[in-house]
């Protein structure tokens, strides 16, 4: 595991090593919190936590930079907990275990937190240094960006004093976001009845797994599996075929993830039983065709499990199967002003079973407001349709691009002058926190940049270590750049 600390710029993997070894999964973040607070004071540094758990440090301008504008380096202590089917991982006790392979960082079996981590862990690297040159500084390390973002939506107008806002939270080195996707979670909620298993039946537990899943923004275009509705399709089929009935269902794991596994506990009429295997077996093989390029790990089984008491009462398994095959998922529209940005989209995230209910979960994401929420308004109408609850929250904004941003000016030069070529200027079709950040601070520049971080909210999350590199020297150059008051 320490092996990631013979890497350079030693600063930064240090950090981010202390990191790993934190529990840190959404909701869940005392430890990182007060970790995170103790490391700011023990520098000595002006340190704030907020109401909610947002921590806050300042560092003052280096000698002759006192003249420069303030800048927030912002970042998330939070991490997505996904894992492997059969990885033994408690996410709030659990180091994440990190290796290294052709160049990437990687976790075994689980996430790998680099989103945020080497955002926070590059802030961290800033506050301790003692020889670099920067203008006022503010660490802003905010909590729960991944589910609901909450850090920012209570960050209180009037604390952080700087005018330049560099959120680290981006995944593509020599990219510079001037804009990000807003997004609201719409839900679905199914009340459904037990009833006693039909007798003669027998019973299997299907599974659904081997898919990237991936981030329900970023990964959005890229045609892979959701789990939840290949399973749905399954059962639905085999609903009308052999007389299946839904004893248990759980897919997905996060509102903000593409779905990589489901599951359910299903019976048959015993008579049916033969049939029922071949055709999954059928199944299986035409849907691994249909992803084969984009999602070629896919696997369908259907396994012999012990008999359920229970089953869900036909009317409301009819209701689910109906709302998770009408529900949209995946890419509603392409951006018209910037070639190959996904404009709309909406991730079928989870089905689970909840206190006599199937609850169904999707995130809409799009750069037009009004386009997400005639989307939200849509699905929403599909569950109620299929005879459920419905209804929206957590709605947030997007970040409208400013092509004529001082900082995009200012950072474009830096790297230049570094590197020999211009960046890519790009908005993202995620939830970064500086649409909201933006609602409290209007008077801020924004940026988000970072180093190269592929697979993000999945246990395939890597980051690249060439990048994290050039990602640190291009931070330590902007601030040295920064612009005058």
């Amino acid at each position: 595991m320490s092996s990631i600390l013979d890497l350079e710029p030693k600063g930064i993997w240090k950090n981010f090593y202390s990191l790993t070894q934190i529990p840190r999964p959404s909701k869940k973040e005392e430890k990182i919190i007060a970790f995170t607070k103790e490391f700011c004071e023990k520098l000595g540094l002006e340190t704030i936590v907020d109401e909610v758990g947002n921590v806050i440090a300042r560092k003052p301008a280096t000698p002759g930079m006192e003249d420069r504008k303030g800048i927030i380096l912002q970042a998330h202590l939070d991490m997505v907990p996904q894992k492997n089917e059969g990885t033994d991982h408690d996410f709030e006790k659990d180091p994440i275990e990190t290796y290294i392979e052709d160049g990437w960082v990687k976790a075994k079996g689980t996430t790998l937190g680099s989103d945020n981590g080497i955002g926070a862990a590059a802030a961290m690297t800033v506050l301790e240094a003692t020889d670099l040159e920067h203008g006022p500084i503010e660490a802003l390390f905010t909590i729960d960006e991944e589910t609901g973002m909450t850090g920012a939506n209570e960050l209180k107008p009037g604390i952080l004093k700087g005018d330049i806002l560099l959120n680290m939270d981006s995944e593509d080195e020599g990219e510079l976001y001037i804009g990000c996707a807003g997004g609201v979670d719409s839900t679905g909620e199914f009340k459904f009845k037990l009833e006693a298993t039909p007798a003669d039946h027998k019973a299997y537990r299907i599974v659904v797994k081997g898919l990237k899943g991936g981030h329900s923004g970023l990964d959005i275009h890229l045609g892979r599996g959701n789990a939840n509705k290949i399973i749905n399709t399954l059962m639905l089929m085999a609903a009308d075929k052999v007389g299946l009935r839904v004893s248990q269902v759980d897919g997905g794991s996060l509102r903000n993830a593409i779905p990589r596994e489901a599951f359910a506990t299903i019976v048959v009429p015993a008579k049916n039983a033969e049939l029922f295997e071949q055709f999954t077996a059928e199944f299986e093989a035409i849907a691994k065709d249909e992803f084969a390029e984009a999602d070629g790990g896919l696997s369908i089984q259907a396994e012999a499990a012990e008999l359920p008491e229970n089953v869900v009462d036909m009317k409301t398994q009819n209701s689910l199967f109906e709302a998770v095959a009408k529900c949209p998922n995946g890419v509603i529209a392409m951006s018209k002003d910037m070639e190959g940005v996904v404009e709309t989209s909406t991730n079928l995230a989870t089905v689970k079973m909840n206190d006599g209910q199937f609850v169904i979960g999707t995130l809409q994401r799009s750069s037009v407001d009004a386009d997400k929420e005639k989307l939200a308004a849509q699905i929403r109408d599909v569950f109620e349709k299929a005879g459920g609850k419905a209804y929206s929250s957590g709605d947030y904004p997007g970040w409208k691009p400013n092509v004529k941003s001082p900082i995009l000016h200012a950072m474009k030069d830096v790297y230049n002058n570094k590197f020999g070529k211009v960046p890519e200027v790009k908005v993202i079709h995620a939830g970064l926190e500086c649409g909201i950040l933006g609602s409290a601070y209007p008077n801020w520049d924004m940026i988000s940049f970072g180093p190269t971080i592929r697979h993000p909210h999945s246990p395939d999350e890597k980051v690249n270590i060439d990048t994290v590199k050039l990602f640190w020297e291009y931070l330590v150059e902007t601030l040295k750049h920064a612009p005058k008051k």
